[in-house]
């Protein structure tokens, strides 16, 4: 039975510890990568306003096809008391009316006009006590009416530009997300990265100080050495511990900003595995200038804030303008109390109309707003220049940082050799009673101190690699140009 008991216990450990190895999930960076470009709430965010701005676009398109409205009045009754002017006395008209309007509409985005096709159907009952008469009709009218802005600008057009320009913007944005999302979860994996190895160089740095302490608590044991050295092993392996308690917190607090940012489920428990070789990429700066000067998509942003501020000097200039109207109407009008009878007789109605709205005085406002969108436009230039300005600058702080990295990965691989030769040799030292374990516990610090800081410079050198790539859109490792308009998402999907 106990055996049982054994083997039962056995196979729930077993389970667990499947459940936990399945729980765990092995991230490389490209895998990071690909998990970000569906997860990443960023992206996500930056799809959805994306979406919004095309389903804009698309609702605009719709809205210069042909509309089809009807109007329907069921039911529409009144009784009014009037007063007849030509006999000088009061009467009392009774209404009854139902109705039903038809209407096909056209906007012309050529002129920004308006033709339309309407038919009105409807019967109506009429009751004076004027002349005790009742009139019951059935009437139709069928017409066909066009209306022409004047003197001024096409606003279908310009709202239309508008909706397209917000489409190519946030489509760039797009395309600089998905490139910031690079660098983003470049920067959250190296830190795991970095976080771990720090953690390992923790328990190695406990291990060899666990060691020291069985050294000297022998010796201290044989009466070789005196009890203060024990006492300060006891202090350094208490702080060794310590130590990686700390990089435990710091690793598992690296994951969880990782997995927040890719989307991942935070309770999946993820082990990282890098590169960070560093080989040397050979960067030509004036190549990586041009290209961003004629790649980068904050510069098309600028140039649609320009063209999107003229809009809006457009719309400035039509306040207080001087503007007309044509409206032109062209008809058939029936009536009979019989409904197949209606257009027996019909009524020819042509109506032609014209109208002027002309500004007097407006105290100054119109030139006023005209001056401070003048000034808005010249403001998106400056902006436009001074952005050129951060590209170049940009790509130039890049290429410099890449050259001073390289520089840090040597003093840093020179400084890591000479820590751990000087650690082995002070070791020995230690062993043979000719150094404290205080000093012992200074050249171990030492010394995870410089394999902290050369795998540092190898995770720096490899960011700043791929910073001048997002400031240049060029790839200098595989000497490709990176193309935005392949991160762009078709507008007809």
């Amino acid at each position: 039975m106990k055996v049982l008991h054994n083997l039962a216990i056995l196979g729930l450990l077993l389970v667990f510890s499947f459940i936990e190895l399945r729980a765990q999930e092995a991230l490389t960076l490209d895998k990071a990568l690909q998990y970000a470009e569906t997860e990443s709430p960023d992206i996500k965010q930056s799809l959805l306003n994306l979406t919004r701005f095309q389903k804009n676009l698309e609702a605009q398109r719709a809205a210069l096809k042909s509309r089809f409205s009807l109007d329907v009045e069921p039911l529409n009754f009144s009784r009014s008391r009037m007063f007849d002017s030509r006999v000088s006395e009061w009467y009392t008209n009774e209404n009854l009316q139902t109705s039903s309007l038809f209407r096909v509409a056209q906007p012309i985005l050529f002129t920004d006009g308006t033709i339309s096709l309407n038919n009105e159907f409807g019967w109506q009952k009429s009751l004076s006590d004027a002349n005790n008469s009742e009139s019951k009709v059935f009437y139709n009218n069928l017409y066909l009416n066009f209306n022409q802005p004047l003197f001024t600008y096409n606003r279908l057009k310009l709202q239309l530009k508008e909706l397209e320009l917000n489409l190519e913007n946030a489509n760039i944005s797009y395309a600089m997300q998905r490139l910031n999302l690079e660098r983003s979860v470049t920067q959250f994996f190296y830190n795991v990265y970095l976080s771990q190895m720090n953690l390992d160089i923790a328990r190695d740095e406990q291990e060899n100080t666990q060691t020291s302490y069985n050294i000297i608590k022998n010796k201290v044991d044989a009466g070789l050495a005196a009890k203060e050295e024990l006492y300060q092993a006891e202090l350094n392996l208490a702080q060794s511990k310590s130590s990686v308690q700390d990089a435990e917190v710091s690793f598992e607090n690296a994951k969880d900003q990782l997995k927040l940012y890719l989307g991942m489920d935070l309770y999946t428990d993820i082990l990282v595995f890098a590169d960070v070789e560093a080989n040397p990429v050979s960067v030509d700066l004036e190549k990586a200038i041009d290209n961003g000067l004629a790649s980068r998509m904050e510069l098309r942003q600028r140039e649609i804030d320009i063209e999107t501020s003229q809009f809006a000097m457009i719309e400035t200039k039509a306040l207080n303008e001087f503007e007309g109207s044509l409206n032109v109407r062209y008809g058939i009008t029936g009536d009979n109390g019989n409904l197949t009878q209606v257009y027996d007789n019909p009524t020819k109605s042509p109506s032609v109309a014209l109208s002027f709205s002309i500004p007097l005085f407006d105290w100054g406002e119109r030139k006023a707003r005209i001056q401070a969108q003048e000034a808005a436009i010249q403001s998106e230039q400056l902006n436009y220049e001074d952005q050129k300005n951060e590209i170049i600058i940009g790509i130039r702080q890049a290429y410099r940082n890449i050259q001073n990295q390289l520089n840090q990965i040597d003093i840093a691989r020179q400084n890591e050799t000479n820590a751990q030769l000087t650690y082995e040799i002070n070791q020995e030292r230690y062993e043979n009673g000719d150094l404290t374990g205080m000093d012992l516990n200074l050249y171990q610090q030492q010394l995870s101190e410089m394999k902290v800081a050369y795998a540092q410079a190898l995770i720096n050198y490899k960011i700043e690699l791929l910073n001048l790539k997002i400031q240049s859109l060029y790839d200098f490792q595989t000497n490709q140009a990176i193309i935005p308009t392949e991160l762009y998402i078709n507008e007809e999907k």
